[in-house]
């Protein structure tokens, strides 16, 4: 479903990512591991059209995502949930979760919200209240949930668990196991694999923009 092959990213003439080549096939999970700096996010950003590569090729489902405008990306079916979960602190949790589909203008989300508070029932008690009123391991779930509204093949998560307390990272853990079965493929992007190296098939370690090893069936 997702194949990287020999992208190239730069940063203000900084050579960000050289020659990474990933291939990730449907209801397939992945972990993409390093050390802070070492690409994960960038590599994130590249696929979801947030960084334009130096060269090299994305294909998604098919598509030439390299070719195809960043706000497009979305209607593929990609989800995304970023390290610092960016949610909108004056709307409501449910709002926040809603905000992907307002901006695809999708005529339909009540089906997908349904089936996001199926999948993370904690939203329901959450959805009146304010984001900036959450903890950070609640908004954590909003972000997941909020992704869900839009990724129904392929979730990109930055960093998932980082700063969650350990009961919330195992929830959020068990909520993205439950995906695989859905036949939904996901990237972790994680400094170890703590809290999902049970749930991954592929584990690709970044360091310094290289791709230093492939572990696969773990």
């Amino acid at each position: 479903m997702l194949k990287i092959k020999d992208l190239n990213v730069s940063i203000q003439s900084v050579d960000i990512l050289r020659n990474i080549s990933i291939e990730l096939p449907t209801a397939s999970m992945a972990g993409l591991v390093g050390r802070n700096g070492a690409g994960k996010t960038t590599l994130i950003k590249s696929i979801m059209g947030l960084l334009q590569p130096k060269s090299g090729t994305i294909e998604f489902d098919g598509h030439d995502l390299v070719k195809m405008p960043t706000n497009l990306r979305n209607s593929l079916g990609i989800g995304y949930m970023p390290e610092d979960r960016r949610l909108i602190p004056d709307l409501t949790v449910e709002e926040n979760i809603l905000v992907p589909v307002w901006a695809n203008k999708s005529k339909e989300p009540q089906a997908r919200l349904d089936y996001v508070y199926h999948l993370i029932p904690e939203l329901i008690e959450f959805a009146p209240r304010r984001g900036l009123q959450l903890s950070g391991g609640q908004q954590k779930l909003v972000a997941l949930g909020r992704s869900l509204m839009i990724g129904t093949k392929l979730l990109l998560l930055d960093e998932p668990f980082e700063g969650v307390a350990p009961a919330l990272a195992q929830r959020l853990a068990e909520v993205i196991g439950q995906l695989k079965s859905e036949g939904m493929a996901v990237i972790f992007s994680e400094s170890d694999l703590q809290y999902s190296r049970h749930l991954v098939q592929k584990i690709f370690v970044i360091d310094r923009g290289d791709l230093v090893e492939q572990a696969v069936e773990v």
